[in-house]
């Protein structure tokens, strides 16, 4: 299990992208902006859900290491 205390929550990708999506059009004073503003916190959001990838750890163990997004 991980060492970290992380708050998980379950959602689908569809459902996470509809959220960003919503609070982006409220935020944002036209379209190009919202949807750049909902890609950026995506991104965000992505990048820190996801372990680090070890490559050549991930190439010869893979069976041992998890690289799903939590």
């Amino acid at each position: 299990m991980n060492s970290r205390n992380v708050k998980r929550i379950d959602t689908t990708l569809g459902e996470l992208i509809a959220a960003a999506s919503e609070v982006a059009f409220e935020y944002s004073d036209n379209e190009r902006d919202a949807y750049l503003l909902a890609r950026l916190a995506l991104i965000e959001m992505l990048k820190k859900a996801s372990h680090p990838l070890y490559v050549e750890d991930d190439i010869f163990n893979t069976a041992t290491r998890n690289t799903y997004l939590h």
